[in-house]
């Protein structure tokens, strides 16, 4: 399935469901009926990757160059969503902070959940754990946090890591993990992991020497210069156009995030 045509299922045109990827419809409906909280609340629980503001916070003023799907998408969002979601919910006390790997999320999500009640939540935790966190270990934490914020009432979207570099294949497998979880658990997957692929096949890593002339976030690829966190080069701040998406990771996580959240409002929170 395309992604023009997946975006239009997602955002209420086309045909009636029928396809893998929307089978957590149903389920994400029956876990939204038990939410007790304020509507519009968007958590994002995650490490370094997700708690800065060059993550979700941008969007909060728009961007250039927006496919009309993408503009759809964040008008439906910026109609649903609570403004303090944008940046004020960031930090240890909001489910992210830098160097943080899966076991803390474990170790504070009901926590999190007692103080935010969200309506849904973002989970994105890997990058860390790649060199610290037994795959099957993160499997299981991994599954353990959807299925509590499930039973909280809280819709989940469940996010794959980016590549990193020198460990594509660990990283690749780690991305299957939350892959094989969203199915298993029926939440939606924002595929991060996929896309970056996707847009970049072959020169992705900012760390590599191809992109020695720049520095820190400036790379004009996918992954920044540390081949950890995604780039965030100034000159495609805010350019959601194919060449700005495949120049700035943290431009596309942006993005398919928008689209994924997006996709829930549309199919669960505010169905038609």
């Amino acid at each position: 399935m395309g992604l023009p045509a997946l975006v239009g299922l997602l955002l209420g045109a086309g045909p009636a469901l029928q396809e893998p990827e929307l089978r957590w419809v149903a389920t994400m409906k029956e876990v939204h009926a038990r939410f007790t909280g304020e509507k519009g609340t968007f958590a994002q629980f995650g490490d370094s990757i997700t708690v800065t503001l060059a993550f979700w916070a941008p969007l909060e003023f728009g961007g250039r160059n927006m496919s009309p799907d993408v503009q759809e998408a964040l008008k439906k969002v910026q109609g649903h969503m609570k403004a303090d979601c944008w940046r004020k919910w960031k930090g240890p006390d909001f489910g992210s902070t830098g160097s943080m790997t899966i076991r803390w999320a474990h170790e504070n999500v009901e926590k999190w959940l007692t103080k935010l009640n969200p309506e849904t939540v973002l989970v994105m935790f890997g990058t860390n754990d790649l060199t610290s966190v037994p795959l099957e270990e993160y499997r299981a934490k991994t599954r353990e946090v959807v299925q509590r914020c499930l039973a909280h009432g809280s819709v989940v979207i469940l996010t794959t890591i980016p590549p990193r570099s020198g460990m594509l294949e660990k990283s690749r497998k780690y991305a299957e993990a939350a892959s094989q979880l969203s199915t298993e658990l029926a939440v939606p997957l924002c595929d991060f992991f996929g896309e970056c692929l996707k847009r970049r096949p072959e020169d992705w890593d900012g760390a590599a020497d191809a992109w020695k002339a720049f520095e820190g976030y400036e790379v004009p690829t996918l992954l920044a210069r540390d081949g950890v966190h995604p780039s965030n080069p100034a000159k495609y701040s805010g350019d959601y156009s194919p060449e700005g998406l495949r120049s700035s990771g943290y431009g596309l996580r942006n993005q398919v995030t928008l689209l994924s959240y997006a996709g829930v409002i549309s199919r669960v929170l505010q169905p038609k």
